[in-house]
Formats: C-alpha cells, sequence, structure tokens
C-alpha cells in the first residue's frame, strides 16, 4: 500500500541510462540490468528511461530492446506473418492510426486476461464435458477395480497360469490331460465371460 503511495506522490520512476549503458535507478539510488527493467514492466511499475546527458525521453527505445532481446533467446511471441504486416505499416497511410489501435488492443486483451487463463486452465474442471470426462474416468477406474474384485477374474488367471506350468507334468497321462484340458477351456470361457462383463460396463459409461 505505501508502495502505491510513492508511485502516485512521485510519478513514475525515472530510469537513467548513461553512454556505457549503464541504467540507473533513481528511486533504489542503484544501478540495474535491462532484466530487471523488464520485470518492473511486468510488475506494472510506471517508469520512464531518459538520456542520462541529454535528459531525452528514450523510453520507447529501451521497451523496443527488451522485446528483441527477449524474442533473440528464443521467447518468439511475434509471429512473423504479423511482424510483417506491422512492418508493412510503416509509411502506409494508415500508420499514423496504428499506435492507439494496437494499445487499445492490447489494453482490451489484459483487462480479460486472467478470465482468459482460468478458462483455459480450469477447462476441465469448469467445463461440463470436461467435468463429463473427469467423472467418466473415475468411474471407470472403479468399475474395473470393484469388477476384479467382485468376481473370481483373479482366481481364473491364477489357475490358468498354474495349470500352464503344470502342463508338462500333466503330459504322462493322457486321460488326466484331456481332463485338465477340458478345465481349462471351461476357465479360459469363464475368464472371456468375465473380460466381456468388463467391457459391457465401459461401454455404459462411454454412453
Amino acid at each position: 500500500m505505501a508502495k502505491s503511495k510513492k508511485k502516485i506522490q512521485d510519478g513514475p520512476i525515472v530510469i537513467k541510462k548513461y553512454a556505457n549503458r549503464r541504467l540507473y535507478n533513481t528511486q533504489t539510488s542503484s544501478y540495474i540490468t535491462l532484466d530487471f527493467l523488464a520485470e518492473m514492466t511486468r510488475n506494472d511499475e510506471d517508469f520512464i528511461v531518459v538520456d542520462a546527458k541529454s535528459g531525452d525521453d528514450i523510453t520507447h527505445n529501451v521497451l523496443t530492446q527488451i522485446i528483441v532481446d527477449e524474442e533473440s533467446n528464443g521467447k518468439h511471441m511475434l509471429p512473423v506473418n504479423f511482424l510483417r504486416q506491422l512492418i508493412s505499416m510503416y509509411g502506409n497511410s494508415m500508420q499514423s492510426l496504428m499506435p492507439s489501435y494496437l494499445e487499445a488492443s492490447m489494453d482490451n486483451f489484459r483487462k480479460n486476461q486472467k478470465q482468459f487463463q482460468e478458462a483455459v486452465e480450469g477447462a476441465l474442471n469448469k467445463n461440463p464435458l470436461g467435468q463429463m470426462a473427469v467423472k467418466n474416468q473415475k468411474q471407470f477406474q472403479e468399475t474395473v477395480e470393484n469388477a476384479l474384485k467382485a468376481s473370481p477374474l483373479a482366481g481364473v488367471f491364477e489357475k490358468a497360469l498354474s495349470l500352464g506350468q503344470n502342463d508338462q507334468n500333466e503330459a504322462d497321462d493322457a486321460d488326466e490331460d484331456e481332463e485338465e484340458l477340458s478345465e481349462k477351456d471351461v476357465e479360459i470361457m469363464e475368464l472371456k465371460k468375465q473380460l466381456a462383463d468388463i467391457q459391457s460396463k465401459i461401454d455404459r459409461l462411454d454412453d
């Protein structure tokens, strides 16, 4: 709160730029970097940059340099087509209208930025379709777990594995082998039935 009052009373922070490209914050009496100035911009701190020797306002040039540095560091935000169109406006009869148009467009975007971010980040939680997808996914997991617990499916797997491991021993007795093979057929059919039941429940969730 005290910070806001200071900004209102003293106006924008004055940043002096010297011939050696160093930036001096007159409010904190300290030298700062261009990156720090970029952070001040993101924090909506009001400032102007003046040439330390001539006193000319060079805020526009410095802010433009920040954008160039950000784009050069791989943080591309300006599409190539936009840059081409923007460049083509220089010298155009509409050039004088572009600053106010771009400023109004950006102001409008900033006013709705918070709502936009919430809509994107909370899409699954706030969108009815997203909520349904989350709910269906949870129900699907619960259905599968409950179906496995409530059915002998796990036992069927274990029995099938056990029968597979004992195939070599059972081969010594042809009659016993045929009997065990018949049991395996029954258990495999039971396994298929259990899987079909689970698939049916999954299909009902998708509907």
